[in-house]
């Protein structure tokens, strides 16, 4: 029997030692040493351990203010997790929708929201907790439309995405302002927005912005047109197909397609010899709808 008792002994020491020793090891991934050089890995899993169901916002919204951009990016992927449960850390969030340090995009596991079709593209502590605050709902409009002025214009094109994610009517005036703001950036996301919230308010300042001097603004724009599908926007995408950038001739012919007015069969045909192959197969590929169903 004694030996019995010790033989058990041993055993449940030996597994509380190999408990904390896991524990000291999953903490050293979630909270560095201080002072010890950090070996950045291309791995969600390592990201993902920092996701504890026992945080609560406050920590996270504290972790927001850290210095390695890493473990601020991480914080508002776990917040956009939490949703509208991060709620007390919307002010946190909206203080970091400026942050434009460039951090790997597999720090948050592959769960997060992708901004870009390329998931490869650097994401950045300011994009993730637009998509935080957008998780969080419509609570976070007002802010979010507060931020859509803010100076830094980072801050403000981060803010004007949430907005056209949150898909709620009132956004629509603050992302049409941002369809002016004097930064490119800003003004490519602002037609985004007002696109994805099929703003028909918007139809006359997006057909405006087909001649704006940011290509990337006119092919944004181009899309948002076509998103909306109002006929009254023919007009206007039809001189696109003329635009020197490909990019925007061959959105301009998607948007055509989306729309499917039959008065621009003519310039889309003339399009089939354009230079670029993209641009052709999308002009082509815009005839075939309209095939179905002319106006």
């Amino acid at each position: 029997m004694p030996f019995c008792v010790d033989f058990f002994k041993a055993t449940v020491d030996a597994l509380i030692a190999l408990i904390s020793a896991a524990t000291t090891l999953i903490a050293s991934m979630v909270h560095p040493v201080p002072g010890q050089p950090q070996s950045v890995s291309s791995s969600p899993a390592i990201a993902l351990i920092s996701y504890l169901p026992g945080q609560d916002a406050a920590d996270l919204a504290a972790r927001l203010r850290d210095a390695d951009p890493r473990t601020r990016t991480i914080a508002a992927c776990d917040l956009q997790r939490m949703g509208s449960a991060s709620r007390a850390a919307m002010a946190a969030l909206v203080e970091r929708l400026s942050d434009a340090s460039p951090v790997d995009p597999k720090v948050c596991g592959e769960d997060r929201h992708y901004w870009w079709n390329n998931i490869e593209q650097q994401t950045t502590p300011g994009e993730e907790a637009a998509a935080a605050l957008v998780a969080i709902g419509t609570e976070s409009l007002p802010s979010l439309i507060a931020a859509s002025r803010a100076p830094q214009w980072v801050a403000r094109r981060n803010a004007v995405w949430a907005l056209g994610a949150l898909h709620d009517a009132r956004s629509a005036a603050p992302a049409l302002a941002a369809l002016a703001d004097r930064e490119p950036p800003v003004r490519r996301v602002a037609a985004w927005a007002l696109g994805a919230l099929d703003s028909e308010m918007a139809l006359t300042a997006l057909m405006d912005a087909l001649s704006d001097s940011d290509a990337g603004v006119r092919s944004q724009v181009a899309w948002a047109l076509g998103t909306i599908g109002d006929r009254r926007a023919v007009d206007g995408l039809i001189k696109a197909l003329k635009d020197q950038e490909e990019t925007v001739r061959s959105q301009a012919a998607w948007a055509l397609g989306a729309i499917g007015d039959s008065r621009a069969s003519d310039a889309l045909a003339a399009l089939l010899k354009d230079t670029s192959p993209k641009v052709r197969r999308q002009a082509a590929w815009a005839l075939g709808t309209m095939g179905g169903r002319r106006r």
